[in-house]
């Protein structure tokens, strides 16, 4: 008998037929004795449904009344997969994130968890029920409910794994594992079977989809063992795990492509101490993740800072940067940019030397331009103008030899 946590995402669980068919699988893994222990999200594009609800009635909703109604489509999507399994004859309870005890902090939209009391449980496993548990959503010490932002179903999977010390953590989606590219954008791609965390959270946190980059932080913290798997097909998906020695032979494992960020540019900041922790601050305030920062040379005793933010926050960063840049004497804040980021991973490139510069080579070739740059010991990172984005992500996926196999 073993322990899984399985977690399924809003394409999984659309409709009343696709609910029944993960409660077959559900229920074959009871069957053969398993405790099961299953993370929902929202069913389809519900989510998409209720934010565009919201802003009918109110353009700038607060964050604390969104994060109540957002966290309603994963309560529908958790009552039914409970029903359908008790229609099929396995018992079992469906929770809510504060039901299942999943605490967090008081960030509204992208709450933090900050620890899980896994009593009600424990004690449902005890008793021989399925548990189903509502994802992306916790209770803070205000007795408010909190949403973990968007993918946050793969966070209280995994974060439940981790907390249950379950054998495996299984996230279910619409593609049957991680791939090379997004092979809707590059035909060619191919399925890896097995990646590290490293990887894989690098790939998360530059446009890759299939995983929430949070989620496998937390797998890799806790080491709990992730297999991304299909709802619609059969199959070994892709494993995510501690690097090995055979790892590091793969030079570059994928390519990705992000074309949710903007970029801003702060305009004439007094080139002087303490300037640029004025502006972050600003933005860390507001709870506004920043990527990629870029600061010009120093003009005159003036310069520009550039930097990238999710597009969703474009309109909050604005706010922040203006009065920011009055009390500091700046010019002001450009109007947002959108740009296309295009990412290589692989753990490989701590040891290999000339990743950075083919790169750059292939883009000059194909007469891309580069606008800003970023590494890491096991990536590269360029911004470049959203238009011919998917070209250029086909270009390198071609060049670095990704299509073929590790072997």
């Amino acid at each position: 008998m073993g322990f899984i946590v399985q977690k399924y995402g809003g394409s999984s669980v659309k409709d009343a037929e696709r609910i029944q068919v993960v409660a077959g699988r559900i229920a074959e893994e009871a069957r053969e004795g398993h405790q099961v222990v299953v993370v929902v999200s929202a069913m389809g594009d519900s989510t998409d449904r209720l934010l565009e609800l919201a802003k009918q009635v109110n353009p700038s909703p607060p964050d604390r009344e969104m994060d109540m109604l957002l966290a309603t489509g994963e309560q529908v999507s958790i009552a039914l997969l409970a029903m359908a399994l008790q229609a099929v004859g396995i018992p079992a309870l469906s929770l809510t994130g504060p039901q299942a005890g999943i605490r967090t902090d008081r960030v509204y939209g992208k709450g933090k968890i900050q620890g899980i009391d896994t009593n009600r449980i424990r004690k449902a496993l005890d008793e021989g029920q399925a548990v189903i548990v509502a994802g992306f959503q916790g209770i803070n010490a205000e007795q408010d409910i909190t949403t973990l932002g968007r993918g946050g179903s793969d966070l209280t999977a995994v974060a439940l794994a981790a907390a249950l010390k379950a054998d495996i953590c299984e996230i279910y989606t619409d593609v049957d594992g991680i791939y090379t590219a997004d092979p809707r954008i590059v035909p060619e791609a191919r399925k890896l079977d097995v990646i590290s965390y490293d990887e894989a959270l690098e790939l998360a946190s530059l446009g890759a989809k299939v995983l929430q980059s949070r989620s496998v932080e937390f797998g890799k913290r806790y080491n709990v063992p992730l297999r991304v798997l299909s709802s619609f097909k059969q199959g070994k998906g892709t494993v995510v795990m501690a690097e090995n020695e055979v790892m590091e032979a793969v030079v570059v494992r994928g390519a990705a492509l992000n074309t949710d960020e903007a970029k801003l540019t702060v305009l004439d900041v007094p080139d002087r101490p303490g300037m640029a922790a004025a502006v972050f601050s600003a933005l860390a305030d507001q709870h506004i993740n920043v990527d990629m920062i870029v600061q010009n040379t120093s003009e005159e005793g003036e310069t520009d800072i550039s930097f990238t933010v999710p597009r969703t926050d474009v309109r909050k960063s604005l706010d922040a940067l203006q009065r920011v840049a009055e009390e500091v004497g700046a010019q002001g804040v450009s109007s947002p940019k959108n740009i296309a980021k295009l990412s290589i991973v692989g753990i490989g490139m701590r040891s290999h030397t000339g990743i950075a510069s083919k790169l750059f080579a292939v883009l000059a070739e194909h007469e891309i331009n580069i606008d800003m740059i970023s590494t890491s010991e096991i990536k590269v990172s360029v911004v470049i103008e959203e238009e011919g984005a998917e070209e250029a992500l086909r270009v390198v996926h071609r060049a670095f030899e990704l299509d073929k196999s590790d072997e």
